[in-house]
């Protein structure tokens, strides 16, 4: 079941990239299209190095306080997910990076993130490890 929307998921995520470089190629051409791919991949790894920086020291000083780096995990699983997209070529791909990448827009996909691991959890489809003393 997981395979199938995988695999549908990247047929149509394909599909959609290819038909925005035809239709930007044609509007700006090939030279600007081929430019702007490569400006997006350059700042969308600057950000996403910047933002993970951010949220590895958020859940240093999480850990040093002694509470559980929640949040902060989150924004790291939001922030390599968008780097990663943003690296890929495309522009749907790199649409989505930046949403991941922006702290505002980045909270909608934690709250789906938390709401995800909930169900895990609830569904005991998952196995959570507890801190031996």
């Amino acid at each position: 079941m997981v395979q199938r929307i995988i695999l549908g998921l990247l047929l149509v995520v394909g599909a959609i990239e290819i038909g925005l470089f035809i239709w930007i190629g044609k509007n700006i051409g090939f030279s600007w299209t081929f430019l702007l791919v490569i400006f997006t991949t350059v700042i969308g790894a600057w950000m996403a190095k910047r933002q993970g920086m951010q949220a590895i020291q958020l859940a240093r000083i999480q850990i040093q306080n002694r509470d559980v780096p929640s949040d902060a995990i989150l924004d790291g699983i939001c922030v390599f997910i968008g780097g990663m997209l943003l690296i890929a070529p495309g522009f749907f791909t790199d649409f989505i990076g930046f949403l991941l990448l922006i702290p505002y827009t980045r909270g909608w996909f934690k709250a789906w993130l938390k709401w995800w691991f909930a169900n895990l959890i609830r569904k005991r489809t998952t196995t959570i490890f507890k801190k031996w003393r």
